[in-house]
């Protein structure tokens, strides 16, 4: 979140998608929300968000797609509850904008509902694009509160690195980690509902309550060897301890899933999750070579497959592309 502009005519900020490299789920609450423990790693897939001063005061929105793997955009709304245009707004209100006017322009290049924060990072990046583009000054903190109204992930998207989150994922702890671990993303051609994965896990988990089975637990903390292992940078301890919980609810609902975790791990993955409520597919490799061959082992069968790397910094001003 560093940089400064002098009255810019447009800002272009970067932001993060990010796995969960462990993810705890707990049971449904009477709010409607579950508590979770996850460690969000932040990967060098990056969201982009331009914003220019538009003639007219206004907040529009407008996408773009495409990268490198391909992203397509057809469906995305953009309207008001576009999640940048909220985080635009709540800027705007916050900072006394009264008649905020701003052209924002996403580019798109983390999967379209894949469990990988795109929405999220483009929130946290027009919160960055904003502040700058309007002067308005906000500190950091002043961000993160904001970001804590968006949404359970965009908190994340504007530290990046490596975090706990515990609550309904908002209650950041940073973890040191400064090795880079190597990653291949499998994207899928459709999305998955969180809301529908996450109602899955219940009737799953109801089902096999029927029969016998113990409540899922409170999530309290995270799990301390996954923790430990991205201190250390050490990808084999990893690949032993990464988990999922919402993993068998979106097995459940995109069964061909399946299919490819076991075929990257066939080609030489270390592990293989689904990211989140998926269905983005997320391979750990030994190291950026071994990333760089399943990467091209994936693509000769067919699947949208890059190789990505994390921990990397979160919502940051980039060069104007103009």
């Amino acid at each position: 979140m560093n940089g400064s502009f002098q009255d810019p005519a447009a800002v272009t900020v970067s932001s993060p998608g990010k796995i969960n490299v462990s993810l705890q789920v707990g049971p449904l609450r009477a709010d409607g929300y579950h508590a979770v423990a996850s460690v969000y790693l932040a990967l060098s897939l990056r969201e982009e968000v331009r914003a220019a001063h538009a003639a007219r005061p206004g907040i529009t929105v407008s996408v773009e797609g495409g990268g490198p793997l391909r992203i397509p955009v057809d469906g995305i709304p953009l309207g008001p509850d576009n999640l940048v245009a909220r985080a635009a707004a709540a800027l705007a209100a916050h900072a006394g904008i009264t008649e905020p006017a701003v052209e924002l322009t996403i580019t798109k290049r983390v999967p379209v509902a894949g469990g990988m924060g795109g929405g999220s990072a483009d929130a946290a990046a027009a919160l960055v694009a904003c502040n700058l583009l309007w002067g308005a000054g906000l500190d950091e903190a002043e961000l993160r509160s904001l970001a804590a109204g968006l949404g359970a992930d965009v908190p994340f998207a504007l530290e990046g690195g490596a975090a706990v989150g515990l609550g309904v994922g908002d209650r950041l702890t940073a973890v040191p980690a400064e090795t880079p671990l190597h990653w291949v993303l499998v994207a899928s051609g459709s999305g998955l509902s969180t809301p529908a994965v996450y109602g899955r896990l219940d009737a799953l988990r109801s089902e096999a309550q029927a029969v016998g089975a113990a409540p899922a637990p409170e999530p309290d903390a995270a799990d301390p060897r996954v923790l430990e292992a991205l201190r250390s940078g050490n990808a084999a301890a990893l690949a032993g301890v990464i988990s999922n919980d919402l993993q068998p609810a979106a097995l459940s609902l995109a069964p061909e899933l399946e299919n490819v975790l076991d075929r990257g791990r066939r080609l030489g993955a270390l592990a293989g999750i689904v990211s989140g409520s998926g269905p983005t597919l997320a391979f750990l490799a030994a190291d950026a070579g071994s990333a760089a061959a399943l990467e091209t082992a994936l693509r000769a069968d067919g699947h949208n497959a890059l190789a990505v790397h994390g921990p990397v910094a979160g919502a940051a001003p980039a060069a104007d592309k103009t």
